[in-house]
């Protein structure tokens, strides 16, 4: 009876591990009421474009809720600001900037979901994460691509208004306080 009583202890010690760990991501569902939630109903198509982003990478641990705006011809930046939560209860204030060069022409403004995975400390976010994208706005578009800085990624979701079309590459910088330099 004593040796099942300390076998089943010690199955409990491995297994709370694991469970802790699922708690401190957002399921699909969370993240797809935040998303309904942010971006207004009707937003089928946003939520086509989360189930993509958890089939590539997973359940986030954190999430940005904001806005940005953008233009280039040829050479780009991009400005933007938004609030960064995380499963495990952390909110702050973001701004992110950067430049971007390719084929890229227009300008547009966005409402910007972020999702980001393998976030373990909320100071982790405050560097630069490169990435590619390609962008076709007329009027109005979603767009999502993927930054990543060491094990840290993060998918932005846009879903903005303007005419942009093109495909660049770039990085944003993730500050505490907004700035007008992109570099």
């Amino acid at each position: 009876m004593r040796s099942s009583s300390i076998f089943l202890m010690l199955c409990g010690l491995v297994a709370a591990p694991a469970l802790a760990a699922d708690s401190e991501t957002y399921s699909r569902q969370e993240i797809l009421s935040q998303v309904e939630q942010f971006f207004g109903h009707g937003a089928k198509d946003l939520a086509q474009v989360v189930e993509k982003v958890f089939a590539d990478q997973g359940e986030p641990d954190a999430y940005i809720t904001g806005e940005e705006a953008g233009g280039a011809v040829g050479i780009g930046l991009r400005y933007g600001s938004g609030t960064l939560q995380t499963k495990t209860g952390v909110q702050r204030k973001v701004y992110w900037q950067g430049p971007s060069i390719g084929i890229d022409l227009g300008g547009a403004a966005s409402k910007v979901f972020m999702l980001i995975y393998a976030l373990r400390d909320p100071d982790q976010l405050f560097k630069r994460y490169p990435g590619v994208e390609g962008s076709l706005y007329y009027v109005g578009g979603i767009g999502v691509n993927y930054l990543r800085s060491g094990k840290v990624v993060i998918a932005p979701i846009r879903f903005g208004a303007g005419w942009r079309q093109g495909v660049s590459v770039g990085y944003l910088d993730f500050t505490r306080k907004p700035s007008i330099n992109p570099f």
